[in-house]
């Protein structure tokens, strides 16, 4: 599943693609986040007023693009969705009257609801999120952890699937609004890692990638002064046991082998995000381009 700008939504199953262009008002809607619960995927806009669609595919076709939720509200802007399982989700957007925007469904995406300031930890003034192709948030098991950047880079946590939350501070470069976290990658409760740093000069590498091995109570810095600078995208690469990554972003695609400790330049490659499909095949999205990587 894919979402864009230009109100595009749609699905590609390696040969064959279903899209669909949607308007709200006779005004073309932007997308940078998506999902799929295993019955319906889900895509929601950046712009005001915030709409979230649930839409169903009979194999062939988008049939439906059902508006399951509206928000519109001064400075409402939404960055990433996920979902836990079939059931339970969470959505996160930029902070609204000094906390995050959190939606969290609890019947397969039909409803949602946001929670209040009072269930959430305060935010500083000019953090934020980035709409990093729904990667600013990372979901395993009941857990789900969300990377701000702007004048402050830190982590939201939830182990409870949205009823409680905690934040941590990181060492990712923070303080300009353009700079923090971008993207974060779970391999399982412990391990997390987060990756950003300027989008304004992007061979700075000082202070732009971090680990996790407390389930993201305290984060420590990789490779500073090493590596790729400014990337938009990580993930792990499936069946290396949490060893290999993968980083993607304007200045091409790097592979880190040793959990980030080096990292080696596979493509120069203009890139936003990529989602591996196994452990040998992924697909990438970059300006107007749709990508399919094999890894060895």
């Amino acid at each position: 599943w894919f979402a864009a700008n230009k109100g595009r939504v749609g699905v590609y199953n390696g040969h064959d693609m279903a899209q669909v262009v949607l308007r709200h008002q006779d005004s073309l809607l932007h997308f940078r986040s998506i999902e799929h619960n295993g019955s319906h995927a889900f895509a929601l806009t950046i712009d005001r007023p915030a709409l979230l669609y649930r839409l169903t595919f009979d194999g062939r076709q988008i049939t439906a693009a059902d508006l399951v939720y509206t928000e519109d509200a001064p400075g409402v802007f939404y960055d990433a969705i996920g979902f836990w399982n079939a059931n339970e989700g969470i959505a996160v957007g930029d902070p609204i009257e000094g906390c995050l925007s959190i939606l969290i469904t609890r019947d397969a995406g039909a409803s949602w609801q946001k929670l209040s300031c009072d269930e959430l930890p305060p935010v500083v003034k000019g953090e934020a999120l980035f709409a990093a192709s729904n990667g600013s948030m990372a979901l395993f098991g009941d857990q789900a952890l969300i990377g701000t950047g702007g004048a402050a880079a830190r982590v939201f946590k939830t182990s409870d699937k949205g009823k409680s939350w905690s934040v941590a501070q990181t060492p990712i470069m923070q303080g300009s609004p353009m700079q923090g976290i971008f993207s974060m990658a779970s391999y399982d409760l412990d391990t997390a890692v987060v990756y950003g740093g300027d989008w304004a000069e992007q061979d700075n590498n000082q202070h732009n990638k971090a680990l996790s091995e407390d389930g993201g109570l305290s984060w420590e810095l990789l490779a500073p002064a090493q590596g790729p600078g400014y990337r938009s995208c990580v993930r792990f690469v499936p069946g290396t046991k949490g060893q290999t990554l993968v980083a993607a972003g304007s200045k091409g695609i790097s592979l880190s082998y040793d959990l980030g400790q080096s990292w080696n330049q596979l493509s120069d490659a203009p890139l936003y995000t990529l989602r591996f499909l196994n452990d040998t095949i992924a697909y990438a999205g970059g300006a107007c381009k749709f990508m399919r990587l094999r890894f060895r």
